[in-house]
């Protein structure tokens, strides 16, 4: 099988995947959206940032540093030397990760009370400490089928870490109820440790039956030093750059109910309305980047090989495909977020909030997507240093609009904050990526078309939302012909350019 066929296998199973598992992800928001309530939404949002922040430290560079040496050991049939790497960096990763967990379940208190300013975070922040381990040895596993473009394992991985997740937080939560206890953000987080156990025992059985299959011994590991000295020697600027943003990010949750309370709302209201904007808005802005998040991950090894047999062209029309992609997908989601979003809220949330958000959110969609994928190739050609100053201007410039926008327009102008930052940082990474591999860009069939199209189907859907107002059917009914009627439109509208756009794919 060729390398190219492989890869669009291997993003294919990641798209599946990743559509399947944000599904449920949806379905699971809206669940604990009925169940616990906008506040504790707002309570689980924001200890989530301190739980990615030490798995940033334990894994993030280290995932990403293992898929890249396992590439290329893998494509110079040194199966042993790519086991080796893996080896390393478990361990590595796995003794990083007990640190991280004693250290947060040990200072629980300090950081729920003192750092994010909620007591009620206390106890979430103890039970997501035992699950870093966990999820650190399942990152470094999934790093070494990503390296050889097996995806089916860490996709199947992730489906079954999101089903048990979700199964063991239904599960929770009957019980409590037949206790006779209000369900809390307790229920989240206790799912979320269930999926990283689940998921972390799928992968060691696999990788036990792999390494057996070819013979390896981890005692055959004579020299760990020297493959955790190349491993850290990538990893360090990558985690560097996930620690500084996690930091960035808690910092956004800690200032972000404050600054609402400044612009005058109260404590529960606060949270109440960071958890509508990160608990439903926000994940419903981010389902469709299942499709560039798979092709992220397959990019990074293929940037890489190519880069090392110093392959410019390819990686020009990678990246020219990247951006049409992105370009497509983001100015489709722009129009169903602006044109459908409050219907959106409405229905699924049974919040008009939400819709609100979803509208203003919209015009974050093309650069949200983007972005992604054009880090993940900069990360290919070793360009780590310039996607971290990159992304701390970005985070820098929500900050900004934290601190000064939000008491003066409310949650208004933190999403303005986002929308300027996804820019910055979108052109920053295109300017970076052009000096480095220049590419090609035709701005009438990749932007001006989509655009034309997504304007006639959201015209056509809200012309048909006339007559179906007049039917007896469910919102929700409504709302998915409305969605389909809009999709098939600006497939038929754009199945012109479409021809053209794979010829010029071959030609490149």
């Amino acid at each position: 099988m060729s390398r190219k066929k492989t890869i669009l296998i291997g993003t294919f199973i990641l798209t599946v995947t990743g559509m399947i598992s944000r599904v449920i992800g949806f379905f699971y928001r809206i669940f604990l959206s009925h169940t616990i309530g906008a506040e504790q939404l707002g309570i689980y949002q924001l200890v989530t940032p301190v739980y990615a922040m030490a798995l940033s430290v334990c894994s993030a560079g280290i995932q990403t540093s293992l898929s890249r040496f396992v590439a290329a050991k893998t494509a110079e049939k040194d199966k042993h030397s790519a086991m080796h790497f893996l080896t390393a960096g478990t361990l590595f990763s796995l003794s990083l990760s007990f640190l991280c967990a004693l250290g947060l379940y040990t200072f629980a208190g300090t950081l729920g009370e003192g750092f994010l300013r909620e007591p009620r975070t206390v106890p979430l922040l103890q039970v997501l400490a035992l699950s870093i381990p966990l999820s650190a040895v399942h990152s470094c596993i999934a790093g070494w089928y990503y390296g050889q473009n097996k995806t089916a394992v860490p996709a199947a991985g992730q489906l079954l870490e999101q089903t048990v997740r979700v199964l063991a937080s239904y599960l929770i939560y009957l019980i409590f109820l037949s206790e006779g206890r209000a369900p809390s953000a307790l229920l989240a987080v206790l799912g979320t440790l269930a999926g990283d156990l689940v998921s972390c025992l799928f992968s060691l059985i696999l990788i036990r039956l792999e390494a057996s299959r070819f013979g390896y011994r981890i005692r055959t590991l004579a020299a760990p030093g020297r493959y955790l000295k190349l491993l850290l020697l990538m990893s360090y600027p990558l985690m560097a750059n996930r620690v500084c943003m996690s930091l960035l990010h808690s910092l956004e949750s800690i200032l972000i109910p404050g600054r609402l309370q400044a612009s005058g709302l109260g404590v529960s209201q606060a949270l109440s309305v960071y958890g509508v904007l990160t608990g439903m808005a926000m994940p419903l802005i981010f389902f469709p980047s299942a499709l560039t998040n798979s092709v992220s991950v397959m990019l990074l090894p293929d940037v890489a090989r190519d880069q090392a047999a110093g392959n410019h062209a390819s990686i020009a029309v990678t990246t020219a495909r990247t951006i049409r992609f992105c370009l497509f997908l983001g100015i489709f989601s722009l129009g169903i977020f602006f044109f459908f979003g409050d219907s959106l809220g409405t229905v699924l949330f049974h919040s008009q909030e939400a819709g609100t958000f979803l509208r203003i959110l919209a015009f974050l969609c093309p650069f949200l997507y983007l972005d992604a994928t054009l880090a993940s190739i900069l990360t290919g050609l070793g360009q780590t240093r310039p996607v971290f100053f990159q992304n701390i201007a970005g985070h820098t410039v929500r900050i900004a609009f934290v601190w000064f926008a939000v008491p003066l327009q409310g949650i208004k102008g933190y999403l303005m904050g986002i929308l300027v930052s996804e820019i910055l940082t979108t052109f920053l990474r295109l300017a970076a990526l052009y000096r480095r591999t220049p590419f090609s860009f035709h701005a009438v069939t990749d932007l001006l078309c989509p655009a034309g199209a997504m304007a006639a189907a959201a015209g056509c859907a809200l012309f048909l939302s006339r007559f179906l107002a007049r039917l007896p059917l469910p919102a929700l009914a409504v709302l998915l012909l409305e969605l389909a009627l809009a999709a098939s439109v600006y497939l038929l509208l754009l199945k012109p350019f479409l021809p053209d756009f794979l010829k010029n794919r071959q030609r490149q």
